[in-house]
């Protein structure tokens, strides 16, 4: 470790532990860990419009006889090829419950999935985006197995908590208890599990269990990782008497990872996941690049689907309007669906209380379901909604047109914002709601998590069929999106406020000087949109545009000036 980044991580660890003895201990065993790996010179090549993420569970496209990671590199280089550069691989290590984000081994990859060497040939094709899910771990993992027994290092890598303690003020993000009982050689010990039994809280308060972790993300950037998702991450350090949520020993402890990944792997970034309102959201963001390279846009989702639902894009170009961008480099990573559901929180104070409740209330119409957080108080409320998003636009009574129409729109401004696409693979092959998944496992997130045979997939995207016209159209966009630096996350973003059916805005790189017109008729009416600086070519509808446009029901535009 050089001299300047040795003084770096001790300045971090000094604010992380404020106790000089933990603050030496941790610098000790963080400087071992250091040890096995070589710091670079490599300077980062930096976010461009090539730049869009592909979500997706390892096995969500399977073939009998066949691993995961290698349908699914099949299937990429089949139907994808080079409409998307990166794919994030949601947890693909050895787990014991919550679809993978119970992990037992952070260093394994589950046999069904395959192994490190198809994650290495996937990476030659794709940049990779790997989980880190440390705010916890499996209770089967090695790590707690050596905590019930009371042995080294182990004893100290979870939370013990007195019971009768007050946790009022803790943020829950589920309706389960927050403290689990178990029985250890020591006897009964309460331990902190903010999402389930089988999701142990690590201590981070423990200087060896921080240094572990580093080098679990120092091994994930040298098995290919270009990005490093921290799951969860706003819970990760805990503190009586308040939220325990982003405490400025979380936002610390993501700054000395980005430090050190920045001298040892510096083509891995780091991305936050934070299912929160958007002013904790962006707090990640750091000062000037020293915290999180990319953030998700959490509103996005709500937003979305709030505009579709009622045709208006006034409260989405308010929020646009108003939306600060990061420095040094870092971006946001839009996204409208994930393998989790559609988050709530982050409407707060962007739509009312009345909008938030008629989007649970569209949900549970739709055919989907809602999930609840524990208030602390004995009180409940939505926290998620669990629904595939093209059945979240329009309700199984709609016509194919209107509720395709909806979701390629909602699509297409999701490629055309500012920061980094990120497209969950079911959304790309145009699925519904997976009734028989949800239902048989009991999970309600299980209902945008459908397992696809790989044969019926591509009979399905070579026949006429809905999922064939979702996936060509959105890949040609992509591909024509990629090749554009108009959208390149470094582009500015201005919102053109013409009329509540249409969201408009204009994307300028100031670099290149090339600019598109963005133009998205959100609404089931034919809309016009004029302006005088409305001139050039439509690179999706492929015409003409002299100052006017007539966008039908759901139509989208991006005119080029020329």
């Amino acid at each position: 470790m050089t001299k300047e980044l040795q003084e770096k991580v001790k300045q971090r660890l000094r604010r992380i532990y404020q106790d000089e003895k933990k603050e030496q201990e941790a610098l000790e065993k963080i400087s071992a860990r250091l040890s096995k790996y070589k710091e670079s010179k490599r300077e980062n090549a930096g976010l461009s419009e090539k730049d869009s993420i592909l979500i997706t569970y390892g096995d969500t496209i399977f073939s009998e006889g066949e691993s995961g990671i290698m349908t699914l590199e099949r299937f990429l280089k089949n139907f994808v090829g080079d409409a998307i550069k990166s794919v994030h691989l949601l947890p693909m290590y050895p787990y014991t419950s919550d679809d993978g984000f119970s992990v037992v081994d952070y260093k394994k990859i589950n046999p069904e999935l395959g192994t490190w060497e198809h994650i290495r040939e996937l990476s030659g094709s794709y940049s990779l985006m790997f989980d880190a899910v440390i705010n916890h771990i499996s209770k089967s993992s090695e790590w707690f197995q050596g905590y019930l027994q009371d042995k080294e290092p182990y004893k100290d890598y979870f939370i013990t908590c007195d019971p009768e303690a007050d946790y009022s003020m803790v943020t829950r993000p589920r309706s389960l208890p927050l403290l689990t009982k178990f029985d250890t050689v020591s006897g009964d010990k309460y331990l902190w599990t903010t999402f389930s039994e089988d999701q142990i809280d690590l201590n981070f308060g423990c200087p060896t269990l921080l240094a572990e972790i580093i080098d679990v993300l120092l091994f994930y950037g040298s098995m290919g990782a270009k990005f490093i998702r921290l799951d969860a991450v706003g819970f990760m350090w805990k503190k009586l008497g308040t939220s325990c949520m982003h405490l400025p020993e979380t936002h610390e402890i993501i700054k000395l990872m980005k430090d050190i990944l920045k001298a040892y792997a510096p083509d891995t970034r780091i991305i936050t996941e934070t299912n929160v309102p958007h002013k904790d959201n962006v707090s990640y963001f750091g000062e000037h690049g020293d915290e999180a390279d990319l953030v998700y846009q959490f509103p996005l989702p709500p937003l979305v689907m709030h505009t579709f639902l009622t045709g208006n894009a006034q409260a989405i170009s308010g929020w646009m309007d108003g939306l600060e961008f990061p420095e040094g480099g870092a971006a946001y990573f839009n996204f409208l669906s994930s393998h989790d559901g559609i988050g709530i929180r982050p409407a707060q104070g962007l739509l009312t209380e009345t909008e938030q409740e008629n989007l649970v209330k569209a949900a549970l119409r739709h055919g989907g379901e809602v999930s609840y957080k524990d208030n602390g108080d004995g009180t409940t409320s939505p926290y998620e909604l669990n629904i595939n998003y093209q059945d979240a636009l329009a309700g199984p009574e709609a016509p194919d047109e209107e509720r395709i129409g909806k979701f390629l729109a909602a699509q297409t401004l999701l490629l055309s914002l500012r920061g980094i696409p990120g497209v969950y693979i079911h959304s790309l092959l145009g699925s519904r709601n997976d009734y028989y998944g949800k239902t048989v496992s009991g999970i309600p997130r299980r209902i945008n998590r459908e397992r696809l045979a790989y044969d019926y997939l591509k009979k399905m995207l070579t026949e006429d069929t809905n999922r064939k016209k979702i996936f060509d159209t959105l890949i040609r966009r992509m591909r024509v999106r990629r090749n554009e630096s108009a959208f390149s996350p470094e582009a500015v973003q201005r919102v053109k406020n013409l009329r509540p059916g249409v969201l408009a805005f204009v994307r300028e790189n100031e670099r290149t000087g090339e600019k598109i017109h963005v133009l998205i008729n959100v609404s089931g009416a034919a809309q016009e949109a004029a302006y005088k600086e409305l001139k050039g070519r439509d690179l999706i509808g492929e015409r003409e545009v002299l100052g006017r446009i007539r966008l039908a029901p759901w139509e989208c535009a991006w005119v080029k000036e020329e």
